[in-house]
């Protein structure tokens, strides 16, 4: 049987392929989903990957991965930055839980290089494009 994961995704991601593609890349929100799907099938996983535009949902979304005890990949956009409701939430983690980044936030402007989430999270990945979600995935198989 397939461990549950989630892969949540924060305002704009469902715009990926077109929205800035030289900091986003070229792949699609359904490229994205794809590749999540398949990596984590492969690594045991019945991923299922969201994304919203809504910060209360994101939050509605980690409590039911700390209530369900499903570890998560988040790339929380720019919630990142100021959303300590989202942090609150994600403090209540009851699995592994990883931030990602498709850029290289410290590459950017300045108001992009504060995390409120990376102190709550069991660890970041960035600057990878859409391989970060890959390696965050990677990195959960290891520690679970």
């Amino acid at each position: 049987m397939s461990r549950p994961v989630l892969v949540l995704n924060g305002p704009n991601l469902g715009r990926l392929g077109s929205r800035e593609p030289d900091v986003y890349g070229s792949t699609s929100y359904a490229g994205l989903v794809e590749r999540c799907t398949a990596l984590g099938g492969e690594l045991g996983f019945a991923v299922e990957v969201r994304e919203t535009n809504d910060e209360g949902e994101l939050i509605r979304w980690l409590h039911e991965a700390a209530d369900g005890k499903i570890p998560v990949v988040i790339n929380p956009g720019a919630f990142t930055h100021y959303s300590y409701g989202m942090r609150d939430a994600a403090s209540q983690r009851t699995a592994p839980l990883i931030e990602v980044h498709i850029s290289n936030p410290h590459a950017r402007e300045e108001f992009r290089h504060t995390s409120v989430i990376s102190a709550v999270a069991s660890g970041t990945i960035a600057g990878f494009g859409i391989g970060s979600y890959e390696l965050a995935l990677r990195a959960l198989s290891d520690e679970l």
